[in-house]
């Protein structure tokens, strides 16, 4: 369903509030926006599930799952982390890119 744009007039100069579901592209990449911050949120749970049990095998004096469970854990993280900060950062160069913007990290 289209809305009609002087319905909604944009607040801040931008495409209206359907400039996004008109463009397959501008679709496309907020849908990899959102799984590359879906990605980098468990990634640093990960991260942080990983450290908190370091805290607990050294308590424990590092028993042997506890070991295999952590690389796992840091394992996963990191493949999940990695493809979600490097996709994050190509929508938000993408996205300064259509602006006219000069975008640099």
């Amino acid at each position: 369903m289209r809305v009609d744009d002087s319905e909604h007039p944009p607040s801040d100069g931008g495409p209206g509030p359907d400039a996004t579901t008109d463009d397959p592209v501008l679709v496309r990449r907020a849908q990899i926006r959102r799984w590359s911050e879906l990605g980098q949120r468990v990634g640093y749970l990960c991260f942080g599930l990983g450290v908190l049990l370091f805290v607990v095998a050294f308590a424990l004096q590092f028993p042997v799952w506890l070991v295999v469970t952590i690389v796992v854990v840091f394992v996963f993280g990191s493949s999940v982390l990695l493809p979600g900060i490097i996709f994050g950062y190509a929508a938000k160069a993408a996205d300064a890119e259509d602006r006219g913007e000069r975008f640099g990290y």
